[in-house]
């Protein structure tokens, strides 16, 4: 089993299986301080308008299909997207 740092996983861009769309960087991890495990990735959105407020997006950990060399594969579905 491979070990990634968080800044190593913060560099590799996040890719929807689905649509093949580059979602962007990790902004930040969810973690439960309990079992020491990832409960989900955050990931920054563009804001809509110049004075609307961004967004961000929160994928489960269990959506990640992929951690490759520089990038992260996850399966989005319409369903699954927690907006935070």
């Amino acid at each position: 089993m491979p070990l990634y740092s968080i800044n190593s996983l913060k560099l590799m861009e996040v890719i929807d299986i689905n649509t093949g769309s580059k979602l962007g960087y990790i902004k930040d991890l969810i973690i439960d301080c309990v079992d020491y495990k990832i409960i989900s990735i955050v990931i920054p959105r563009e804001k809509s308008s110049w004075l609307s407020k961004s967004k961000d997006l929160e994928i489960p950990w269990n959506r990640i299909v992929k951690i490759g060399v520089d990038v992260l594969l996850v399966n989005l579905e319409e369903a699954v997207l927690g907006e935070k």
